[in-house]
């Protein structure tokens, strides 16, 4: 670096890159459909250049009820590999997308139950300015998607988190149900989902993306 350089802070070198985005996806599921959401919500965040972990809330329902319904014991067993999440995780990210079932209108269990362990990250402030948003499936349309996301909206502003709702930036979301708050599915008594929600997680996902890397690039 040459004398003028030293002096007024110029270089030569090319301006380094900002790093990528950190996501994490964190999903809980009994029979594999926020696992998929997950997965292409995985998909579309590293299409827009994402460093990208999948993760599954620990699960602490009893061995009983899991043993009771094939469909959640089969889905268990062929997620066996995927890593839980931790904490450490969440003070990783830049950004999170949560895909949970709905259930009465609110998170699961055990989603709460791990929501609950972040006190000790929340009081540093280790959690503000997260980029978070969140998708969710239910068996009725109205069965309490919307509810679900809002509910789990409400911890994410105690963290001090930013959230990231898709809204109707994109057409795609009316082909999907319209919900403004986050992908929401329809999930028949086959298990299937009856709404075609692909294309609408991954616009979520990039979009999610692309306000984390506004923040970030704000805070350098």
């Amino acid at each position: 670096m040459g004398f003028l350089d030293k002096l007024f802070g110029t270089s030569t070198k090319e301006e380094e890159k900002m790093e990528n985005v950190k996501l994490a996806v964190i999903y809980y599921s009994s029979t594999g459909t926020n696992y998929q959401m997950a997965q292409w919500a995985a998909d579309g965040a590293k299409e827009a250049g994402a460093d990208v972990k999948v993760l599954k809330v620990p699960e602490t329902a009893p061995q009983a009820a899991i043993d009771s319904n094939p469909a959640w014991k089969a889905h268990v067993e062929e997620t066996a590999a995927v890593p839980e999440v931790t904490l450490a995780d969440l003070e990783w990210a830049d950004a999170i997308i949560f895909s949970i079932p709905t259930r009465f209108g609110n998170v699961p269990g055990q989603v709460k139950q791990f929501l609950d362990t972040t006190g000790g990250l929340w009081f540093n402030g280790k959690l503000a300015n997260k980029v978070v948003s969140a998708m969710t499936s239910a068996q009725n349309a109205h069965g309490g998607q919307e509810q679900t996301l809002l509910s789990l909206y409400t911890t994410m502003h105690h963290w001090g988190a930013l959230v990231a709702s898709p809204g109707y930036t994109d057409p795609v979301t009316f082909s999907s149900g319209g919900n403004p708050y986050g992908t929401s599915v329809t999930v028949d008594q086959n298990g299937k989902m009856v709404e075609d929600v692909e294309a609408t997680v991954k616009h979520q996902a990039k979009r999610t993306v692309t306000v984390a890397g506004w923040v970030k690039q704000g805070n350098q």
